[in-house]
């Protein structure tokens, strides 16, 4: 099973904490998210290229190659 990475290569697991590493504008959304955001607590998707992560009650969902795993 492949495995799900962040932009440097690190494997990101269910539970992980990651931070962006570029400033986002969500489609459909007026919501801007700033480069440094932490999202906690992030679930793994089918797709190896994306993971789920929740924002107050939003959910989002991110490519990992804007995200670093935060230790």
């Amino acid at each position: 099973m492949p495995e799900t990475k962040d932009c440097n290569g690190n494997v990101l697991a269910d539970g992980d904490s990651v931070q962006l590493n570029k400033d986002l504008k969500l489609k459909g959304s007026s919501a801007n998210y700033k480069i440094g955001t932490v999202f906690k607590n992030i679930r793994l998707t089918a797709d190896t290229e994306t993971i789920e992560c929740r924002d107050g009650k939003t959910t989002l969902v991110l490519k990992t190659i804007f995200l670093k795993k935060r230790n």
